[in-house]
């Protein structure tokens, strides 16, 4: 299952939503949307600095991940950024694949 590393931002509506419900009802409402679409969420921290919230969370394929970031985006309460994660074993496949590529001006 792709991996993936959201980090998030809340705007100024979404800090409203999140000192009323709280942490643990911000971490429900991501657990659901993403077990419906046949996900895992690894783990959720609230953090401080550039970012409000990381999450590591795990999708059976990139259309429900894409999905989601969508419907996050268009609900306005949150910037974020998904990057995809790969396992040791996924980049010592890539490591083996021969690609062929000349710098600029090779």
């Amino acid at each position: 299952m792709p991996k993936f590393l959201i980090q998030a931002t809340y705007t100024p509506e979404g800090a409203t939503g999140l000192l009323k419900e709280g942490g643990s009802g911000r971490w429900a409402a991501v657990e659901q949307v993403v077990t419906d679409l046949g996900g895992t969420v690894e783990a959720m921290y609230f953090a401080f600095g550039e970012h409000d919230v990381v999450i590591v969370l795990d999708f059976p394929d990139l259309v429900s991940m894409a999905a989601v970031s969508l419907a996050v985006k268009a609900s306005g309460g949150l910037l974020t950024q998904a990057t995809p994660l790969l396992t040791l074993a996924e980049i010592d496949e890539a490591t083996r694949r021969e690609v062929a590529f000349r710098s600029p001006g090779d």
